[in-house]
């Protein structure tokens, strides 16, 4: 059966390739992104196919959120949050990290994934196989012996608690959630030296996001499938 799938940041890199591949396979996309017109890629796929809804939606705004998802006269089955940002990757004394830049990314990758699921979450399926899922980093886990990237690695740990907490509460919904590492991918966040193309990264998320079911809610994932350590 076809899937209905809303997700954020569906304009480039990652998010663009996993858009892509849900058409691909013909399922039906909502596909959010701050700034759709600037996206010639995504209008591109509109004009080709015909299962692409793109709305404009900035996922710092919570009345953006809150209006990007009245647009939804359906039901959806998963929401996919990918949205999100980087911030200065080297050690606390750096320029880049400073009080703005700080509050710039918490609000990217923690409280829009917050809001994004308060607001998206009515628009799940009334039957089964309700799905969040959270397009996180291995950078949020706390076992690691590294020193740099101070505002993304606790952005990500961050988003990694929200995801724990919401399964907790939506466990008896039967809504399953989880978050996952998508590999080090070549974008213009990982950069070009990366591992993986957003292609392939974005071939096994899809499948994680098939797999994922309550009995797997509130776990942390590669985009290989191996259960990470939050």
């Amino acid at each position: 059966m076809n899937k209905k799938v809303m997700i954020t940041g569906a304009n480039r890199g990652i998010g663009l390739s996993i858009t892509k591949n849900y058409l691909n396979r013909g399922d039906e996309v909502y596909a959010f992104c701050r700034s759709p017109k600037k996206s010639k890629e995504l209008y591109q796929l509109s004009k080709d196919n015909k299962k692409i809804k793109i709305y404009s939606l900035d996922v710092c705004s919570e009345d953006s959120i809150k209006n990007a998802s009245k647009l939804i006269d359906d039901y959806i089955d998963i929401i996919i949050c990918n949205a999100g940002i980087g911030s200065g990757y080297g050690g606390f004394m750096d320029d880049d990290n400073n009080q703005q830049k700080f509050l710039e990314v918490l609000n990217t990758n923690v409280v829009g994934p917050f809001l994004t699921i308060k607001y998206f979450s009515t628009k799940l399926n009334k039957v089964s196989d309700k799905k969040i899922a959270i397009i996180s980093s291995l950078m949020g886990s706390q076992h690691h012996d590294s020193s740099n990237a101070y505002f993304y690695r606790s952005s990500k740990a961050a988003v990694n608690n929200l995801m724990v907490t919401f399964s907790n509460e939506l466990s008896n919904q039967n809504i399953s959630i989880c978050s996952y590492h998508p590999g080090w991918v070549r974008t213009d966040m990982g950069g070009p030296n990366a591992d993986l193309s957003s292609e392939e990264s974005a071939k096994n998320l899809i499948k994680r996001f098939d797999e994922q079911s309550i009995t797997t809610t509130g776990r942390f994932y590669n985009y290989d499938g191996k259960l990470l350590m939050i």
